[in-house]
């Protein structure tokens, strides 16, 4: 059985009508990768402490990012690309200078996220 091409507007995908920051799931348009969108301008945001059950590639399009896997610290800029390894938390924040953009696919047709208190944030726990 053969598919159609399948194209979305930015309508469908986007929470931001200038940068690229949204996302669309698998399950709704037929396939088993969820693709986020990820951008910001602030130094220290980005996606907090978390885990999927599934790998994650995150291709980071401008700036640079210091992403943190289970206990390893990596500095990621704009060409680069990192795999998050299933049921591994991470997180990544933008180190600057300028704009961070990152294309963040999930191998799943969902999305699902656990999220964690950081030890980084709560040494105690």
């Amino acid at each position: 059985m053969s598919r159609k091409p399948l194209l979305l507007k930015r309508d469908d995908w986007a929470s931001d009508p200038q940068l690229w920051k949204g996302r669309f799931e698998g399950r709704d348009i037929g396939t088993g990768v969820t693709v986020l969108f990820y951008a910001t301008e602030e130094i220290g945001q980005g996606p907090r402490w978390h885990v999927h059950p599934y790998d994650e590639i995150f291709i980071v399009r401008a700036g640079r990012a210091l992403f943190t896997v289970g206990d390893e610290k990596i500095e990621a800029e704009a060409g680069e690309i990192l795999l998050g390894p299933a049921d591994v938390p991470h997180k990544y924040h933008s180190i600057g200078p300028g704009r961070l953009e990152t294309t963040d696919i999930h191998l799943s047709d969902r999305w699902v996220q656990t999220n964690l208190i950081d030890p980084e944030l709560n040494p105690e726990n």
